[in-house]
């Protein structure tokens, strides 16, 4: 027997100041804190989309915090789809860019257009939206691919 994965629920990450984290992901991003609580490791405040109950929870750890390196394990990003057109990545672009967020690069996946950004933690972010899926389902190897593009 296997498990049949539906879809990704969530996913949790570790911050160093949970205010100045919910600036941006809720100043910035458009996310709704929906939820606070600590459960022994720091609090923990959950963030909604408005899709479902929660999308991201941050949880505080502290200042003394060691940020992740390239060359540690762990996540490397967590992608966030804002739409399915390149005129909706790029008003987002322009509107990260006026929050006095770096877009580190602009990314063709050919199955979704990517920019990437870093939360204040050094978290890596990516706001993408979607091709048509008959890319992806007529090819799934087309996934595999990085080429820049200009917005």
């Amino acid at each position: 027997m296997s498990i049949n994965i539906a879809k990704v629920g969530h996913v949790v990450l570790k911050v160093q100041d949970l205010d100045r984290s919910l600036g941006f992901y809720c100043g910035v991003l458009g996310l709704h804190e929906v939820a606070r609580r600590d459960f022994g490791q720091g609090t923990m405040a959950f963030l909604s989309t408005g899709a479902t109950h929660h999308d991201i929870a941050l949880v505080e750890v502290g200042d003394h915090a060691v940020p992740a390196t390239d060359s540690t394990a762990g996540l490397h990003h967590v992608a966030l789809k804002i739409g399915d057109s390149l005129e909706q990545l790029a008003l987002a672009k322009r509107h990260v860019e006026a929050h006095g967020t770096q877009v580190h690069m602009v990314l063709d996946h050919r199955v979704s257009q990517g920019m990437y950004i870093s939360d204040p933690d050094g978290n890596l972010l990516e706001l993408y939206v979607d091709a048509d899926d008959a890319v992806w389902r007529a090819d799934p190897t087309v996934v595999a691919n990085s080429d820049p593009i200009a917005l």
